[in-house]
């Protein structure tokens, strides 16, 4: 048994088909085909229930997968350590952000990131908070970029920026008038558009509109942001997005109308995680200090007209 028959066979379990997973490997069917059956006669059982409408795995399969993906999990983290140790700024980095978040931050400091660090390659992965956090403490990620408070003393905390919300509207809206800023309680009694659960814009914007007086527009909840954008486009209501949403190379709509809070400024406050064991430890904060020098206006520092948006995490 060797490590090339473990990842064909996860790569079997991952297509269920034994051309696509020959394919994921670079190699030939019948070589990959071959590789598990000797895999098989070595371990004594069959993993693998083979008929002509689909490919499945056996009880005794689906077990050896399983080992079989920690295996080469940690023969990566290995090959990880190893180039680490020859060059902290080469490798691989896999990074994971919230939706709300990644495309609207990513644009700004990648192409920083890869000047500055031309070998490094990075990997980055678009989850819900909850998620990034999954992934972080069990090692299928190296940091997280996530929007405070994160309550897990295992994870030190490096603190990026701070990011203002803005107040969306359509163009025919009363509060739409004016145009200069606002401050929150004009949020009182308005129903506000919200992302469904989830999505921790959800829980910052419930915050927000709970101290405001403002309640949820019922029968509605979008999975993005973007379909949120729509909803106010289209007339159904106004909501809460973050500055960077509003921002080039984001492009303006000429059907919402958008206007900044007054201080007190509910504001979301963006940090890097990482675990204390993690073998780029020395390394993230040189990251998280490309991330945090952002170009001048996209973001906010964090001071006293600041209103923190501290929703409570279960």
């Amino acid at each position: 048994m060797n490590l090339r028959d473990l990842q064909y066979l996860v790569a079997v379990a991952d297509h269920r088909h034994f051309g696509r997973a020959a394919e994921a490997c670079f190699v030939s069917q019948p070589t990959l085909s071959t590789q598990l059956k000797k895999l098989e006669q070595e371990l004594g059982v069959e993993l693998i229930e083979r008929n002509p409408r689909q490919i499945m795995l056996t009880e005794v399969g689906q077990l050896v997968v399983e080992r079989a993906r920690i295996v080469l999990e940690e023969t990566e983290n290995i090959e990880r350590i190893a180039r680490h140790a020859q060059d902290p700024a080469s490798g691989t980095i896999r990074i994971g952000l919230f939706p709300t978040l990644a495309p609207y931050l990513l644009p700004h400091v990648v192409p920083r990131i890869h000047a500055r660090f031309p070998d490094l390659e990075l990997l980055l992965v678009e989850e819900k908070t909850d998620t990034v956090l999954e992934q972080l403490r069990d090692g299928r990620l190296d940091a997280g970029l996530l929007a405070l408070p994160i309550d897990d003393d295992q994870l030190p905390q490096e603190p990026l920026f701070s990011e203002d919300f803005v107040l969306a509207m359509p163009r025919n809206h009363p509060l739409a008038a004016d145009g200069g800023p606002v401050t929150t309680t004009a949020l009182e009694r308005e129903q506000v558009l919200l992302l469904e659960e989830g999505h921790c814009l959800r829980d910052q914007a419930l915050a927000v509109c709970q101290l405001a007086g403002a309640s949820e527009r019922s029968g509605f909840r979008a999975t993005s942001l973007e379909t949120l954008r729509q909803m106010v486009a289209a007339g159904v209501g106004i909501t809460l997005l973050p500055r960077l949403a509003v921002q080039p190379p984001v492009p303006p709509s000429d059907e919402i109308a958008l206007r900044p809070f007054r201080a007190p400024i509910p504001r979301r406050h963006i940090a890097m995680l990482w675990r204390k064991t993690s073998v780029y430890r020395d390394f993230l904060p040189q990251l998280a200090d490309i991330i945090r020098d952002l170009p001048p206006g996209l973001v906010t520092e964090g001071d006293p007209a600041t209103r923190p948006v501290t929703p409570t995490r279960p």
